[in-house]
């Protein structure tokens, strides 16, 4: 089957919204974190590109959601730049010819397993869960505390906390802890526009895992968002394979999620 080619590719709107978050995590960020930590982030068409050092996620040191050849040229002029690990992500199932001639004239090679991105639409009535977990949004005097969980599950530097905490009670955002006999033991956000919503920031303490925190975060989310307007669902998570199952793959499926195509991380060679 033919790919597509370049001039006629567009970006899925389940990516859109993706991008449009971390545009905006960018735009409210703290300028001394800004200042600091380097980070920079550059809208492009109906993508971007992000870069935070100091991160070790690929979430934050990536190019996303950009197709045109001409808009990948100024996207990789950018990125090189940047210090630390970068990636171009892209679903090389769909990507037409010419951009995977243009990954390797660049020397951008694909690592890993790749990402899920899965969508599911808005529940028709409110969903329910039950378990010893409980749910809710989380206050903004609360905010520092929910950006140190974040940072503290996902491996982030502490001096990074002040990245998450901006979201808290920001247009566009909500934030949700998990609790256990009133204790926070789980995060969970979500970014909703266009009648999209964005899931992220899904960590839990690591001594309270396995206790059902992330699947009631979904539903909290889930619900929220429909209450917004939102009637489409959309998330990311590491593309699990037979070596190397994904909890949160499971979970999201179970929440009524589908894959809809594995996005692949192309690591930007050292150096350049």
């Amino acid at each position: 089957m033919n790919r597509p080619s370049a001039s006629r590719q567009t970006v899925p709107e389940e990516d859109i919204i993706e991008a449009k978050a971390f545009v905006d995590l960018f735009m409210i960020a703290p300028q001394t974190l800004v200042d600091q930590a380097e980070f920079r982030c550059m809208q492009l068409a109906a993508g971007c590109a992000i870069s935070l050092p100091s991160a070790p996620a690929i979430g934050l040191n990536r190019v996303l959601g950009i197709v045109a050849l001409e808009d990948l040229d100024t996207a990789y002029e950018w990125m090189s730049k940047k210090a630390g690990r970068r990636y171009l992500q892209m679903n090389a199932a769909t990507a037409p010819q010419q951009t995977h001639d243009w990954t390797r004239k660049r020397g951008l090679v694909p690592q890993g397993n790749g990402w899920a991105k899965l969508r599911r639409a808005a529940p028709s009535t409110p969903l329910i869960h039950s378990g010893e977990v409980a749910t809710r949004q989380v206050k903004v005097t609360e905010a520092e505390i929910f950006g140190s969980m974040m940072c503290a599950g996902f491996n982030f530097p502490a001096n990074l906390t002040p990245l998450w905490s901006a979201i808290v009670g920001k247009g566009g955002w909500s934030c949700f802890f998990a609790e256990l006999d009133g204790r926070p033991i789980a995060t969970g956000a979500m970014y909703a526009a266009d009648g999209f919503a964005w899931l992220g920031g899904g960590a839990t303490v690591p001594d309270f895992r396995n206790r059902g925190a992330q699947k009631a975060l979904i539903t909290a989310r889930l619900n929220q968002g429909t209450g917004q307007g939102a009637h489409t669902f959309v998330v990311e998570t590491a593309q699990p394979s037979a070596d190397e199952p994904n909890i949160s793959y499971a979970n999201l499926i179970v929440a009524g999620f589908e894959q809809i195509y594995t996005r692949m991380n192309y690591r930007f060679p050292d150096g350049s």
